[in-house]
């Protein structure tokens, strides 16, 4: 019976012992892919009112559910630069392991995206810029090739001639100005005139109001160009309520199959410009940091054009 009894102490010593060097090990371990149980990103989005935004988060979380050792951790910061800046704060507080941010504005998203990246934080900067280089990879497409496409478009469009309202994005974003100066980059030497422009903020309510102002000032309006779609239908909803819009070609930049290929089918629209929203690619872009791969500091994603021609095809591959 003794016997037996220090056989049990003995088997219960060595169980506990191991499971003492087992947890031991596991806490002294390096914090390896294959050892991580899971890597927590966190996402600041700088609103969610605007389609191509929600659409972004929609393909961020898409490809992340792909990796099941991923977490992402979404925020929205509705528009507002200093909720954002906080945003990266308390992801940098946190110790996240990767920041994704699509910035409200460059200047102001600049100096918290550089501390994050001088402690040592992967950071993706995805659509809009931040000033310098102070940031792991920057994804987004050419703004300034789709605007110039869209304005060589339109050239051709009108026949070399014509009276045209621009509906701008934010100008104190990179695409807003990107779009802006690829545009007048598109028409120079044209004999097009800008009879009208606006900035409304990437907003299809402001869009209208906007619009609505230019067609109470000018009997001839011949081409809308929008910087995104929600502007480009804002402007077309005044132009019907106005009985206008037959005579107004609209033509506008982002290519959801649920908005802007949407609007082309419908007529509503005559092209509509793709900016891919890029979530796909930042979560392969945050394994391939993750797996220790080497990367780009600069990565330019591809667009289309859509129209009545090619839409149902899937649209034409703006050339190089």
């Amino acid at each position: 019976m003794k016997k037996l009894l220090l056989l049990v102490l003995i088997v219960t010593a060595l169980v506990f012992t191991g499971c003492a060097k087992k947890e031991t090990q596991s806490v002294n371990e390096p914090q390896t892919p294959a050892a991580k149980s899971k890597w927590v990103i966190g996402m600041s989005q700088c609103n969610l009112g605007e389609p191509w935004r929600v659409q972004m988060n929609a393909d961020v979380r898409l490809a992340a559910e792909k990796h099941p050792e991923l977490q992402v951790v979404f925020k929205d910061a509705q528009n507002d630069t200093l909720k954002q800046q906080a945003q990266v704060e308390e992801f940098i507080s946190a110790g996240v392991d990767l920041i994704i941010i699509s910035p409200k504005e460059a200047a102001p998203l600049t100096p918290v995206v550089a501390v994050a990246f001088e402690k040592g934080i992967t950071v993706i900067v995805l659509d809009r810029r931040v000033l310098g280089d102070k940031y792991t990879c920057f994804i987004g497409a050419d703004n300034k090739k789709i605007g110039k496409s869209a304005g060589k478009w339109i050239v051709e469009k009108l026949g070399g001639k014509g009276k045209v309202v621009e509906l701008k994005g934010l100008m104190t974003t990179t695409p807003g100005q990107d779009r802006h100066s690829g545009f007048r980059d598109g028409i120079k030497d044209s004999g097009i005139e800008i009879i009208f422009e606006a900035d409304m903020k990437w907003l299809e309510p402001n869009a209208r109001k906007e619009m609505e102002s230019a067609l109470a000032r000018f009997p001839q309006i011949d081409l809308v160009y929008a910087h995104n779609d929600p502007g480009a239908h804002g402007a077309y909803l005044a132009a019907q309520a106005a009985g206008r819009e037959k005579d107004i070609i609209f033509v506008g930049i982002d290519g959801l199959p649920q908005e802007g290929q949407a609007y082309v089918k419908q007529g509503l629209m005559s092209a509509s410009f793709e900016y891919p929203t890029g979530g796909g690619e930042a979560i392969e872009t945050a394994m391939k940091l993750f797996n220790g791969d080497t990367i780009d500091k600069e990565i330019t994603l591809k667009s289309r054009v859509f129209t009545k021609d090619n839409v149902d095809a899937g649209g034409e591959w703006l050339s190089e």
